[in-house]
């Protein structure tokens, strides 16, 4: 697949190509109502591969489904390019959708497959077949042109599948959890595939996922869902690092939260009195309130064994070592009964790594934050 250019990023706007607003969506009625969307506000920008992530019954899907005109909202608009779609039907919409299951002809070749919705809409033979040329070149299967789609891997049959949604150059490509059904590897090796697809194009890709990892590799932005609700929109680093929310932090990788209470803040860092009564320094998240009850998160890989004669942040019993190759994760119990991890890369000579052993832990400066 071609790689990310920079002059292709550059091109990146801060103009909107979809835009929700005030989006609901309610199943049902009464006290069997499901509501799947509150009051959703989004801007997703041009040129961006933008992902919807959470976990199961989020309302990700939901919201995706209601761009590409499946689904009407109970109340709420939705705008392309300014223009409100709301009530538009799905086949009058310049967006195209990639599902999980492929939804391949198989009785097609996959020449056929890709020029078969640009037949649909009535574009002339020559225009087909030059389009369908350069998107066999687009995902690289020049070679599997006459090639019957039930016969290719699962790899295979997904870039079909992508060449027929980008072959008629919709404005927006929506996918819905497509990596789904592959392989661990194959689905690694998609994930850069499919962000060096969406700069090369230059089409706005919204991606649906509710793998973390899925999220943090290919997306410009993400938002994160939950129970029908985005709680943060921001790039991978900002949603990684700089958490808002307490789902957030703990649903983007591997975190600490540890209870405590704001004893003391200023110039954006309060002084937080954990649960044994040890006290320290965390950042607070702009609009945050500056007394009262506190999570601060911290990562496994922010957090280090404090040496010989440093003054620690926490100081734990080691319960725990569980080796990764290139670092170790070091499993502690705080002395106010908290499990705490930390990812020590490297050796661990020189530290007494033995059941039970109290270890010092020193917190990078900046890299514990207070959340809601």
């Amino acid at each position: 697949m071609p790689e990310t250019s920079n002059a292709t990023q550059s091109t990146r706007s801060d103009r909107a190509a979809i835009s929700a607003r005030s989006l609901v969506k309610t199943f049902g009625a009464g006290e069997n109502a499901v509501h799947a969307l509150k009051n959703v506000d989004i801007d997703i920008r041009e040129n961006e591969f933008f992902t919807l992530l959470g976990p199961s019954g989020c309302g990700k899907t939901t919201l995706l489904r209601m761009i590409a005109g499946f689904e009407l909202p109970t109340s709420g608009t939705i705008l392309l390019d300014g223009q409100e779609i709301t009530a538009l039907p799905p086949y009058k919409r310049p967006v195209n959708t990639v599902f999980q299951s492929y939804a391949l002809f198989p009785h097609m070749t996959v020449a056929e497959n890709i020029g078969f919705g640009l037949k649909m809409l009535g574009r002339p033979a020559d225009n087909v077949q030059g389009r369908v040329e350069k998107m066999l070149a687009l995902v690289q299967l020049e070679a599997m042109a006459n090639r019957r789609t039930d016969q290719l891997s699962g790899g295979q049959q997904q870039r079909v599948a992508l060449a027929r949604a980008l072959a008629p150059e919709p404005k927006v490509l929506l996918l819905d959890e497509p990596l789904a059904a592959l392989d661990l590897k194959l689905r690694k090796n998609m994930q850069l595939e499919l962000k060096s697809l969406q700069a090369e194009t230059g089409i706005t890709f919204v991606f649906v996922t509710h793998d973390q990892e899925e999220a943090l590799t290919m997306s410009d932005r993400i938002a994160v869902m939950r129970s029908g609700e985005i709680l943060q929109i921001g790039a991978p680093k900002d949603i990684y690092e700089r958490p808002t929310h307490r789902f957030v932090a703990d649903f983007i990788g591997d975190i600490n939260i540890l209870e405590g209470e704001i004893a003391g803040a200023g110039g954006g860092t309060a002084q937080v009195r954990l649960k044994d009564g040890t006290t320290i320094s965390a950042r607070l998240a702009e609009g945050m309130a500056q007394t009262g009850p506190a999570a601060v998160a911290i990562r496994p890989e922010a957090a280090r064994i404090a040496g010989q004669g440093e003054t620690a942040d926490l100081t734990g019993t080691l319960e725990n070592v569980v080796y990764f190759g290139a670092a170790s994760y070091l499993h502690l119990r705080l002395n106010s009964g908290e499990e705490f991890v930390l990812r020590q890369p490297g050796g661990l000579d020189g530290h007494d790594l033995s059941r039970g052993a109290r270890l010092g832990i020193a917190i990078q400066p900046g890299r514990a934050r207070v959340l809601e």
